[in-house]
């Protein structure tokens, strides 16, 4: 079975590239969803979480995401530990979900996280590929899928890393400068089938 690491900035294009993965008879992981499930329905990583965190759910329930947004988002060295803690849970299950894949006969499977690069996730991955496109096509994405103002839409474009900083570390990169997105499906299509 072939893993794929697909990552890249918001808005380039990288679900496109993902549907095509799942045209070719691949499973997707996306990174973020097993996160959000994780913290909905994980115990051990609840526990964990609030242990280190304090409390962040009422009762039983999930955690409150923006409880422990709050707590992270200010403090540099409590995000690193919340991504130590929440990477390794991410990881394993998916992993997990790798090897399911893997047991139903798949051969292709593409995990799907923006922080691909930085976290243990790439070591799951045989080839990693940065999906790019040029800024102002993404913030033109971003507000039509999110109905955010272009200032928004801007400053979270300009907040993430740079495009050279995914080329540089991906063994392949995609670049999405098509007009219509039904040319970037043609274009990654093709694309899989090369480096496949």
């Amino acid at each position: 079975m072939t893993v794929l690491g697909i990552t890249g900035p918001t808005g380039a294009g990288k679900t496109t590239l993902l549907r095509e993965v799942e045209s070719l008879g691949g499973g997707v992981i996306d990174c973020d969803e097993v996160y959000h499930q994780l913290l909905e329905g994980d115990s051990a990583l609840q526990e964990t979480l609030e242990k280190e965190f304090g409390p962040l759910r009422e009762g039983a329930g999930p955690i409150d995401r923006k409880r422990l947004g709050a707590i992270v988002f200010g403090d540099a060295g409590k995000l690193e530990v919340l991504n130590a803690i929440a990477w390794r849970a991410v990881v394993e299950h998916t992993q997990e979900l790798i090897q399911a894949q893997r047991a139903q006969g798949q051969t292709l499977a593409a995990v799907d996280a923006v922080a691909l690069l930085e976290c243990p996730l790439r070591e799951l991955c045989h080839l990693t590929v940065a999906v790019l496109a040029p800024p102002e096509i993404r913030v033109k994405r971003v507000m039509a899928r999110e109905g955010i103002s272009q200032d928004y839409a801007w400053a979270r474009v300009r907040a993430q890393r740079p495009d050279e900083y995914f080329s540089q570390n991906c063994d392949y990169t995609l670049v999405n400068d098509c007009p219509s997105a039904e040319e970037f499906s043609r274009k990654a299509r093709e694309f899989l089938q090369e480096i496949l």
